[in-house]
């Protein structure tokens, strides 16, 4: 029980060293620099998400989310929006990606989590509103 508290607390040491070393612990705290659309959030979404969520993929298939453009994943699923601007926890981007979902509805699917610093820096942009820059 204690080496598994003392493995916690070294994991989320690391975890804010690297957020630390990425610059996004900074932008949490209000810095001037914003997370990118651009540069930041796509690059995550088209290594992690992109093969299945394209026309003529399975998840876009099943979803009708199109995540090659900013555009597509501001339209979102045929149900609606994922992302809602400002409100990281109830977007549903952030909430298939934290795997606070059905099993069944956790991206990426059938693949490796996300790591925390990619979910943070996506949950960090929608908090920012999303913006396409």
């Amino acid at each position: 029980m204690i080496q598994r508290r003392h493995s916690n607390r070294f994991t989320w040491g690391l975890v804010v060293s690297m957020m630390l070393a990425a610059g996004s612990w900074a932008t949490a705290a209000g810095a001037d620099e914003p997370v990118s659309y651009k540069e930041d959030v796509f690059p995550i979404l088209e290594l992690r998400c992109l093969e299945c969520h394209k026309p003529g993929e399975a998840g876009y298939e099943s979803s009708g989310l199109d995540l090659r453009t900013y555009d597509g994943l501001m339209k979102g699923t045929k149900h609606g929006p994922i992302v809602v601007p400002r409100e990281a926890f109830t977007s549903n981007l952030i909430a298939v990606i934290d795997g606070r979902t059905d099993p069944a509805l956790r991206m990426p699917h059938n693949k490796k989590r996300m790591s925390k610093c990619e979910r943070f820096l996506i949950r960090f942009w929608v908090n920012q509103g999303a913006k396409n820059n």
